[in-house]
């Protein structure tokens, strides 16, 4: 991972803001009501995020579908499971994988998928399990990047 990705996303979630009110109203267009659930339970930090990572993947991919932008908002939804606030996130970058909460962080992408076979449909299952390789999940990786 770049040092430049976690020292801009460290900054960025230092604050505890929740989206805007019209960020809501974007992301609730996309989502479906189950998938919206469990948007709703991602940290104020996670869901600003997903959101700005949503807005560059539609400018790298402004044909996108519905699917591929809910796996943009929903790509960290696995982190819900962490429990891990930003301490306990920079701890889990720089030590690794170790007990159970570090653990699932690293683990995100695996759980997210778990989290969103049960909601969603199988495009967004592919890109948010991380597995995909074809030019949309490089797109996202890339809006991912901040």
């Amino acid at each position: 991972m770049k040092i430049r990705h976690l020292v801009k996303r460290f900054f960025g979630s230092i604050s505890h803001t929740l989206p805007t009110q019209e960020q809501v109203e974007l992301v609730r267009s996309i989502l479906m009501n189950e998938e919206l659930i469990l948007w709703s339970r991602m940290q104020a930090r996670d869901q600003r995020h997903s959101v700005e990572v949503l807005e560059r993947f539609t400018r790298l991919v402004p044909e996108s579908t519905r699917s591929e932008r809910a796996a943009a908002l929903l790509h960290d939804i696995g982190k819900i499971e962490s429990q891990l606030g930003l301490v306990g996130r920079v701890l889990a970058t720089i030590i690794g994988p170790r007990g159970k909460y570090l653990s699932s962080y690293h683990e995100h992408e695996k759980i997210g998928t778990q989290l969103v076979k049960i909601t969603s449909d199988q495009r967004t299952i592919d890109l948010v399990s991380g597995q995909c390789e074809d030019e949309v999940a490089m797109a996202l990786r890339a809006a991912d990047d901040i």
